[in-house]
């Protein structure tokens, strides 16, 4: 719109140009004048045909080295990026096994520790029981069913074949008698899990093994078992599973004291010591092969609280297993080469009472290939070359505070480290980059073979174009003399200098006559453009303030209703003071002052219209409101005013028009940008031009400077408003008040209250906001009333036969929700009654008529309670969505069921057929105006004395209303009270605009109750019953021939799909701030998260809803707005606006994630300050 850049040549020029200074053109034609009486010079070929083969042979020489170099780079490049390629995906492949091995191996080992944990807690618990019924205490006791209990623990820990043990601490003066104990108890254990285990040793045989003390093998005796004695604890190993027996391995034999056992006494001495599991590595078998394996020795304590400060350890239960187990299954087959290395903490832990082939360390390797892992050895053995690729982390944290321990004591940890092996790499090495590189070649090869064939035709092109050319210039030699013709070819290739040879060789040569001036682009022949400079105007910016917001909630037509109003209004103004208006960008109008014609004060005249502006901008959307719809009486003007020089001119070309140029403009445009809603900003320049008139009185300076870009802060000011201009509401005095009447107002705040969604005290009518919305819904549920009545041909008659079923309608002893059906059967289309109606404009509905609709209307606003969201504001927002979305039933394509068969009536016109397409399109929705009414009369009527809080809330405080309806209080309550009031006698003439048979009334309560019941979405069984209606209406073939409809008719299916779509239109109405602009989301967002809030405050909500405001928003639209448009777009009724709304609902759930945590603080902070 502007240009920043310097005018001092365009200055210069223009100056020269209005003082007659000839052009180019006009010198050129002069000296032709002059030439005139000479003889015309002989023909001579121009030189650029000489000129222009020189530059093709150096333009091809060129091609074909740059061919030779770009074949050679591009070939080595080809060959590099296919090897870089290999190596990226060799990475990547080994990236995504290692992060699936991670993750699995460690959701295992937590699976492991949780089970082990789990398992002390149960012994823990049932000895604490046990032992009180038996007055006995630890070491004192066995576990029963102890096979079962460990039988059960192996299959938790996804091991096969673990060995699971359970050790007592006994005390040195309770050995003798833990001696005796066990000698009365074991022989009862092994009988129980013999039984339990079935194995075929009996208990007697198990029992002549046992040694019948607590012993140790003595190196000293040929490891023969001896007594344990000396003052140091013993810990005997007292059960274990499963029951086998070897001479030669008294691990496994019942009263061997672990203790004395390496790596065993280590792990329980450290277990004991910090009161939690331990791991380390083992010998176990594969066979008859010795292989790594760990040992974990998980506490068992003398309380069910395995975390408790207080807890004692009075014993210990071992498994071993081997890591084998948990590293297979975890790649599938065909991924392979990954080297697995487990690195023990604690070098300890890893010895043993028996070397075996120096197994045991603290450091073993794994190989994984697919759904196999092998065993490699006890050392790292992976490939160093592979070491910057190592994935790895923690394997088994016990979450241990070190601290807690003196300096010398090991934590067990076990750390895994991932690599690859050199088979993976090797599985990525191709043959690909030598044969992408002989290609790559091979195309360059052929595309030079292809330059010289397109050069050889080009030539012979070239050839005929030069002719052209030739025969043409002669033509100008003819028409000009020789100077002239080479003066306009200089000006030509100045034009043109720039221009590439490609032009010349593809005969950019039909506009030679245009390029000489002779038509077409005439600012290339050298006349003057029409442009001037205006050394002094004002430049009125006016934008409204909301629109953006606004407009995302209204049909494309309301739109530009609201747009031609305002500015034909602000064209009547302009007119009236003499203003130009430059044009209209969007919702901005620029108007400016002092030209074509100057205007000597033209920055006061700026302000009155301005301020004109301004009040006709209140009066014109208050009254549109009406028409329009919620929250178009709160959009505003911002309006900025600058004054200066600027250049103005008409810049020629395809739509050519009067436009302007400069720093005035930008500074202009400024001034409106960084204004306030409902004010007028002023540049200084234009506040000096008001001071100079005499008028300062007129302005205040603004409480800050603001930062413009390019000229840094500036100071500017606002025009003050008439002394009884407000806001919204009283007239605006044409004449400007005299600075002492505003004496009270010179610390007047900086800003002006942003009305937003709220509620005002008056208009230009007298009338509220809630009046307003009113008057609104009146015009809306009046037009549906118009169309009902005509297409009962105009009939409306008493129905005072009806009283009785108005009466027992809703009344069967019941609840509102006990009435609520699947399926709704809707009248069906016929021509006859197509034939019948009447054009809704000719139907009058009578005063009576309206004056009681205005009336219940009224009194269903006066119902809503003063919630934030839940209000009839709110109602009206839903209103206005759900006439939104029934407009825009307007495409569709071949109709379904319901009107298959009118096309073979007898009778039948294209009118018919196309309006039966339509209804086949909506299923019946748009064919019967009763439907449509019933939805919209629901919209309003469904929130209607909410109590500002959940169903849940009210059924737990018991309120009248919850012990009536149990469920859906809210929603149930707002039907039963509306259409009691609407059966009332004051609005008889209402009701029977409405229906006229006892069929029609049915049909409207019934599609009543289900459209407001629609709106609980917070009731788990009724969602899953619309879910599986949307299923069986949605999932299948709607074609009648498809197997979909081969069980009911085609109009109980198209009526099913009629129900569900009305419901998601309502639900989708209920929530479509979600599915509008960003500001309107935002908004109703935080009126919601006040009536919570507010809730919660006044102690009827447990939850403080600001805690999961944020991610419960996501969850909103992620399970429930989102899928709701799909759902929308999907039953293919409502067209654009299904996308409109879908790509609203995902653009404001990103704009929350970025957004929405910071506002729930400020929607916080905005409570607690207004609180």
């Amino acid at each position: 719109m502007s240009d920043d850049r310097s005018l001092s040549s365009k200055k210069s020029y223009i100056t020269q140009f209005s003082k007659g200074s000839s052009t180019p053109f006009q010198v050129a034609s002069d000296s032709a004048s002059r030439d005139t009486t000479h003889q015309r010079e002989a023909y001579k070929p121009p030189e650029v045909a000489k000129r222009e083969e020189a530059n093709i042979l150096r333009a091809k020489i060129l091609v074909a080295i740059i061919i030779l170099l770009a074949a050679s780079g591009v070939g080595a490049a080809t060959y590099l990026l296919v090897k870089d390629q290999e190596k990226t995906n060799f990475e990547n492949q080994f990236a995504g096994y290692a992060s699936e091995i991670l993750t699995v191996s460690h959701q295992k080992v937590d699976q492991l520790f949780a089970a082990l944990d789990a398992f002390s807690a149960s012994i823990s618990s049932q000895a604490a029981t046990e032992q009180a019924l038996l007055n006995t205490s630890w070491p004192f006791y066995v576990i029963p069913d102890w096979s079962i209990k460990a039988e059960r623990l192996a299959k938790l820990t996804g091991v096969s074949s673990p060995e699971v043990a359970m050790t007592t601490i006994v005390e040195a003066d309770e050995r003798d008698e833990f001696n005796a104990f066990a000698a009365q108890a074991i022989p009862m254990w092994y009988q129980q899990s013999v039984k339990n285990e079935k194995t075929e040793m009996t208990a007697e045989e198990f029992m002549q093994k046992t040694v019948p003390f607590i012993f140790f093998s003595d190196p000293n005796n040929g490891y023969q078992p001896s007594p344990v004695t000396g003052p140091d604890d013993s810990f005997p190993l007292f059960q274990f599973y499963p029951l086998v027996y070897d001479p030669s391995f008294y691990l496994m034999t019942t009263m061997y004291n672990t203790i004395n056992s390496g790596g065993t006494n280590a792990q329980i001495k450290i277990a004991r010591a910090i009161r939690n599991p331990t791991i380390g590595f083992t010998i176990l078998y594969d066979g008859d092969t010795p292989i790594a394996g760990s040992q974990i020795i998980q506490p068992i304590y003398d309380t069910p609280n395995t975390k408790a400060d207080d807890r004692n350890v009075v014993g210990f239960t071992g498994i071993r297993l081997h890591w084998l187990d948990y590293f297979k299954n975890i790649l599938t087959d065909g991924e392979f080469g990954v080297i697995v290395v487990l690195e023990g903490a604690c070098a300890d832990l890893c010895k043993s009472f028996e070397q075996v082939d120096g197994l045991i360390s603290n450091v073993v390797s794994y190989r994984i290939d697919g759904q196999n892992a092998e065993y490699l050895g006890n050392s790292d053995l992976h490939n160093p070359k592979y070491d910057d690729m190592e994935d790895g982390h923690v394997f088994v944290d016990l979450g241990i505070d070190e601290s807690d321990f003196p300096g010398d004591t090991c934590i067990p940890m076990l750390t895994m480290h991932v690599y690859p092996s050199e088979d993976l790499e090797m599985s990525f090495h191709t043959h690909n980059a030598i044969i992408y590189t002989v290609v790559v070649v091979v195309i360059f090869i052929f595309t030079s073979l292809v330059f010289l064939l397109y050069d050889y035709f080009v030539r012979r092109r070239q050839t005929l174009v030069m002719e052209r050319i030739m025969k043409q210039d002669k033509i100008v030699a003819n028409v000009f003399p020789t100077n002239i013709r080479d003066r306009l070819y200089q000006s030509q290739e100045k034009q043109k200098k720039h221009r590439s040879t490609r032009d010349v060789q593809q005969g950019d040569f039909n506009d030679s006559f245009e390029d000489f001036g002779f038509e077409g682009d005439s600012h290339i022949s050298g006349s003057a453009p029409l442009a001037d400079l205006f050394p002094s105007i004002s430049v009125v910016f006016a934008d409204i303030a909301g629109f953006t917001a606004w407009s995302s909630a209204r049909e494309p037509q309301q739109v530009f209703v609201l747009l031609e109003t305002i500015y034909g209004a602000f064209d009547k103004i302009a007119y009236r003071h003499n203003v130009f208006k430059v044009e209209t960008v969007g919702d901005c109008y620029v108007a400016a002052v002092g030209l074509p014609e100057p205007v000597d004060k033209h920055a006061v005249v700026a302000c009155k219209f301005a301020r004109d502006c301004l009040k006709k901008m209140t009066e014109v959307t208050l009254k549109l409101e009406i028409s329009l719809g919620p929250d178009t009486g709160d959009l505003d003007l911002r309006i900025g005013i600058n004054s200066g020089q600027v250049t103005a001119g008409v810049l020629r070309g395809e739509r050519s028009r009067f436009q302007l140029f400069g720093d005035t403009m930008n500074t202009a445009a400024r001034m409106e940008h960084s204004g306030e809603r409902n004010r007028i900003q002023l540049s200084q320049a234009s506040a000096n031009m008001l001071t100079e008139a005499g008028l300062a009185q007129w302005i205040m300076p603004r409480g800050s400077k603001i930062y413009v870009k390019g000229k840094g802060d500036m100071q500017t000011y606002w025009l003050r408003k008439s002394k009884t201009h407000k806001v919204k509401g009283s007239d605006v005095n044409k004449d400007m008040v005299p600075l002492a009447e505003y004496a009270q107002t010179e610390e007047e705040s900086d800003s002006v209250e942003d009305t937003g969604l709220g509620f005002d005290d008056g208009t230009d009518q007298g009338m509220t906001k809630i009046e307003r919305l009113v008057e609104w819904n009146v015009e809306v549920l009046a037009s549906l009333l118009q169309q009902i009545i005509a297409s009962r041909g105009g009939v409306v008659n008493d129905i005072t036969t009806l009283s009785n079923a108005e009466k027992n309608i809703g009344s069967g002893g019941g609840t509102v929700l006990d009435e609520f059906t699947p399926i709704i059967p809707l009248k069906r289309f016929e021509a006859e009654d197509l034939r019948a109606r009447r054009r809704p404009s000719s139907i009058d509905l009578g005063d009576e008529a309206k004056s009681q609709l205005r009336k219940y209307l009224s009194q269903i606003a006066g119902m809503y309670r003063d919630n934030p969201f839940h209000n009839f504001q709110h109602a009206s927002h839903v209103t206005a969505s759900v006439k939104k979305l029934l407009a825009r039933i307007v495409k569709f394509g071949e109709g379904n069921g319901l009107a298959a068969s009118n096309g073979s009536k007898p009778g039948t016109t294209d009118d018919d057929v196309d309006l039966s397409d339509l209804a086949g399109h909506s299923y019946g929705i748009t064919s019967d105006p009763l439907t449509q009414f019933a939805v919209v009369f629901s919209a309003i009527i469904h929130d209607a004395d909410h109590p500002g809080v959940p169903n849940a809330q009210l059924v737990k405080e018991k309120t009248r209303n919850a012990q009536i309806y149990k469920k859906s209080v809210a929603e149930q309550n707002s039907v039963e009270i509306a259409w009691e009031m609407l059966m009332e006698d004051d609005y008889s003439a209402l009701r029977a605009c409405i229906y006229q048979t006892e069929s029609d009334l049915r049909r409207f309560r019934q599609l009543v109750v289900n459209t407001v019941m629609a709106t609980d979405i917070v009731d788990k069984e009724l969602q899953a019953l619309r879910k599986s209606r949307w299923e069986a209406a949605f999932s299948k073939a709607s074609d009648p021939s498809s197997s979909a409809l081969e069980g009911p008719d085609e109009g109980e299916h198209d009526d099913r799909k009629a129900t569900i779509v009305i419901e998601h239109l309502i639900q989708a109405s209920d929530v479509s701030h979600t599915m509008q602009h960003w500001h309107i989301y935002k908004q109703w967002n935080e009126r919601f998260f006040m009536e919570c809030y507010g809730a919660y405050k006044a102690g009827r909500a447990n939850v403080d809803p600001s805690l999961n405001w944020y991610k419960g928003e996501i969850g909103f639209f992620d399970f429930y707005v989102i899928p709701l448009a799909n759902k929308l777009a999907s039953c293919g009724v409502f067209g654009v606006s299904s996308d409109e709304y879908l790509n609203y609902a995902k653009a404001n759930r990103d704009e929350w994630v970025r957004e929405g945590e910071a506002l729930v603080q400020l929607y916080i902070e905005k409570y607690n300050s207004e609180d």
